[in-house]
């Protein structure tokens, strides 16, 4: 059976503390799309592991890790990252896969990356500048280059210099790369990588009929989706249920669990809008609080108060059958707490859904519920019951306002901060 991990706001809400907890019950962990991104941290044994392109099941010695087939694979980001978990102590040796139909992530695209946002000028995503986009970019375009094609060194560097050629065309004397030193790396990768690349359909089917169980980490969140997210201020990959299923082959009838994870009040890196930021004392102290900066990149989120209109438009799509709620902790020192129950339009409509058209969306005002706060540390809350009853009057709130049941409640950055509660 399989078990999936998504972020239902815009990125960041702690998939990976929940997949680091759940591993010991699985087999394999997976992840369908995205890239090398921004990253997130999992505390464990008290070591801090950073992860970016790799699965968090690799914390885990049991499982064996599988990158899917709609993931952009940047491969010095590979080895990088495989070297640094390794040095830290991690046995990674014959647990890390990767599909042969990935797309390959270029150090080219990297540069394409930022030249793109220059040209954007101030309507400009606000990406992590890693290519990722470009990549699916040539994916879509059919002129990307996929894994397989590494270990065939005359089409790769054929495909490769007309890649660099057009982008070339493109941009001029703007785009600093050298495609000839690019491919002079790759023959080194090329024997390095081949020990891990499999046919990932094959493996996951194989897997499936063998009822071992799979636990699927999502990347970003539902709200930077491609075709959900806050578009154009989204990553280029569908980061929702969607994505699953496309990039990893997986039965949807095998899938018995799909997980939200939220974080107890909003955050978001870069552009785009999100209606309940607040840059001001209560926007600072959650972002000081929580340490909202990215692993890798250190820009600091904006942070604001809970908005459940985008939750439950994000359950709408993703159809949780249970809820993580992350950093609860954060809010431990706060008198009073809000959350946004609706939109105002600018003719005094109240929204209960989220639209489509962000113009619109600006224009709208934030309708907040307020909650007394409970001012005391939740910590070292073992239990559900051993919280205060302001916080348990919160969770209760989401659960009710959204129709699913929050089964864990994060209270710390540690692996034995969570709360789990019986279903």
């Amino acid at each position: 059976m399989a078990t999936i991990i998504l972020g239902s706001q815009w990125g960041d809400e702690g998939k990976g503390k929940l997949t680091d907890i759940l591993c010991p019950e699985y087999t394999i962990c997976a992840r369908a799309a995205g890239g090398h991104n921004a990253g997130h941290s999992i505390v464990a044994n008290g070591v801090s592991y950073s992860f970016h392109l790799l699965p968090s099941g690799l914390v885990n010695p049991r499982c064996i890790n599988l990158i899917g087939s709609a993931v952009v694979f940047h491969v010095p980001s590979f080895f990088k990252e495989l070297a640094e978990l390794e040095e830290k102590g991690l046995d990674t040796k014959d647990r890390i896969l990767v599909s042969d139909r990935c797309q390959v992530n270029f150090d080219l695209h990297a540069a394409v990356d930022g030249l793109e946002e220059v040209e954007l000028g101030s309507r400009k995503i606000g990406t992590t500048g890693r290519g990722i986009g470009p990549s699916y970019s040539t994916k879509a375009a059919r002129s990307g280059v996929r894994v397989h094609e590494i270990f065939d060194e005359q089409t790769f560097e054929r495909k490769l210099r007309q890649l660099a050629t057009g982008y070339k065309k493109r941009f001029g004397d703007l785009l600093k790369y050298d495609v000839e030193e690019e491919i002079a790396r790759f023959r080194d990768y090329r024997v390095k990588l081949a020990p891990y690349c499999i046919d990932a359909v094959q493996f996951i089917r194989d897997v499936q009929e063998k009822n071992q169980k799979i636990l699927i980490e999502g990347a970003n969140a539902l709200m930077l989706d491609i075709d959900y997210g806050t578009y154009p201020y989204v990553t280029s990959s569908n980061t929702g249920l969607g994505g699953v299923f496309t990039g990893l082959a997986i039965n949807p009838t095998k899938v018995d669990r799909i997980v939200g994870v939220v974080k107890a009040y909003t955050t978001r890196v870069g552009e785009g809008i999100f209606k309940t930021e607040d840059l001001g004392e209560v926007g600072t102290k959650l972002q000081d609080i929580g340490r909202e900066w990215g692993v890798s990149t250190g820009r600091k989120r904006r942070c604001g108060w809970l908005d459940l209109v985008v939750l439950k438009y994000s359950t709408a799509i993703n159809h949780y059958t249970t809820l993580n709620l992350t950093k609860l902790d954060v809010l431990d020192t706060f008198p009073v707490i809000k959350v946004a129950v609706a939109y105002k339009s600018p003719e005094g409509e109240e929204l209960d859904y989220f639209p489509a058209d962000l113009a619109f969306l600006e224009k709208c005002e934030v309708v907040y519920k307020e909650f007394e706060g409970w001012q005391k540390p939740t910590t070292h809350a073992k239990t559900y019951y051993d919280m205060p009853k302001q916080a348990r009057a919160y969770i209760e709130f989401i659960e009710q306002f959204c129709g699913v049941k929050i089964g864990w409640i994060g209270t710390g950055p540690s692996r034995d901060d969570m709360i789990t509660r019986s279903s």
